[in-house]
């Protein structure tokens, strides 16, 4: 027998060199992010500490919010928050599979790249023209028409009614948790198409060679192949809506006001940061602001955590 020695190729010094420099860079780079993520959290803990000290804990479950008595409650902005951004989710992430499947499985090729450029081009519209879209048009048109509909057929039944109780407003939860969906499908279905792409096309053609339908292809071959590039893309919608502001302070009604209902007109914690920073003139009323910001932080780092809990006990299961 004959042993047959592998070795890496000889390396001149300036690549190595030129390795050591790239080495440190990234080290560099990587340590700034953790320092900026860092100084955010300490600038928010510090500008909060005022309203931290005088409300604690109680800022979390507190309704009130009442500048001239300086008396403040982070629940219905918090409360608006979570239910947008799930009203959101709820919508857009079904349509999201339904684009992405769409256009790789059974679009025609000819129509496959206008497709991709138009929803491309959704998401490079601004949100205040959305927002403006959804006070303007969207809402007049929820009001008279979706909203009458939802209350009659649903807010007489049963733990339902609860749910979709109230008056035809037009401004309310779900009317922003519409607007937010429609914000956030052109990010998460162009994701999802490139994910689904990348899918080899032998695993497709021997599923169906088998005589697996559609469904069953994107079910059993597509969706767990890219589970991980689908929950990124989920996680970049939400993100964006968990953060969005503008469009949100247009339609979701402004009103510090905690309903359950989800025709009620409510607010979250970037819509009130919105409207309010600029008439925070005491100390309690805008360490408050910061005490919300810091609560929208937290949150936001709380839901990427458990995503990626999820997306670790996925992989494990499936023997990743």
């Amino acid at each position: 027998m004959v042993d047959v020695a592998l070795s890496r190729p000889a390396e001149s010094p300036r690549s190595g060199a030129f390795d050591g420099i790239f080495r440190a860079a990234t080290w560099f780079f990587s340590v700034v992010i953790l320092v900026i993520l860092g100084a955010i959290i300490i600038s928010l803990m510090v500008s909060a500490a005022l309203a931290i000290g005088k409300f604690g804990l109680g800022f979390f479950v507190s309704t009130a919010w009442n500048p001239v008595t300086e008396d403040f409650g982070a629940l219905p902005a918090i409360y608006g928050t979570l239910l947008t951004s799930f009203i959101a989710m709820l919508i857009g992430i079904p349509v999201m599979l339904g684009v992405a499947l769409y256009i790789t499985e059974l679009c025609p090729r000819w129509l496959k790249r206008p497709i991709g450029t138009m929803i491309e081009l959704l998401a490079a519209i601004p949100s205040i023209i959305y927002g403006i879209w959804g006070l303007m048009v969207f809402a007049p048109w929820f009001q008279s028409t979706i909203e009458p509909w939802i209350i009659d057929n649903l807010g007489g039944i049963p733990l339902v009614g609860v749910v979709f109780d109230g008056l035809p407003i037009g401004v309310s939860y779900f009317t922003a948790g519409v607007i937010l969906a429609i914000m956030v499908l052109p990010f998460m279905a162009s994701v999802t198409r490139d994910v689904f792409e990348t899918v080899p096309a032998v695993l497709k053609e021997s599923a169906y060679g088998i005589g697996a339908t559609i469904w069953e292809v994107m079910w059993n071959v597509v969706l767990p192949t890219t589970r991980v590039g689908v929950i990124g893309a989920v996680m970049l919608g939400l993100g964006r809506a968990l953060g969005e502001t503008m469009a949100v302070t247009f339609v979701i009604g402004n009103a510090h006001q905690f309903h359950l209902p989800v025709l009620f007109p409510g607010t979250s914690i970037s819509a009130t940061l919105a409207n309010e920073f600029a008439e925070a003139t005491t100390p309690t009323y805008r360490s408050s602001l910061f005490y919300l910001g810091l609560i929208l932080f937290v949150i936001t780092f709380v839901v990427l955590a458990i995503a990626k809990t999820m997306l670790i006990r996925m992989q494990r299961k499936a023997g990743g």
